[in-house]
């Protein structure tokens, strides 16, 4: 399964968009654990690895220069704990 057809069956999350072939991988790591359920957490994890996506995922959710990142603190915190838990174990 390629990330464009990943993204395909879960449009609601990607709603913005039609190009689902051209979304970067940041993008869907960001749509789907903000707003896609555990199952789509998992099939992501299990599409792109546990490594690259909380690389993806610790990246992204540092502020940039102008103090914006696009998780809502409790996804934040989540995913912060989550990965903490099962990389660093």
């Amino acid at each position: 399964m390629t990330v464009g057809d990943f993204v395909r069956k879960r449009k609601s999350l990607f709603w913005s968009t039609k190009n689902y072939d051209g979304l970067s991988n940041d993008a869907v790591v960001e749509g789907v654990l903000n707003y896609g359920d555990m199952n789509d957490v998992r099939e992501l994890i299990s599409l792109l690895g546990m490594q690259e996506v909380a690389k993806i995922f610790r990246h992204k959710s540092t502020p940039d220069k102008f103090g914006r990142q696009n998780y809502r603190p409790e996804i934040k915190n989540y995913f912060n704990l989550f990965f903490k838990k099962h990389i660093n174990a």
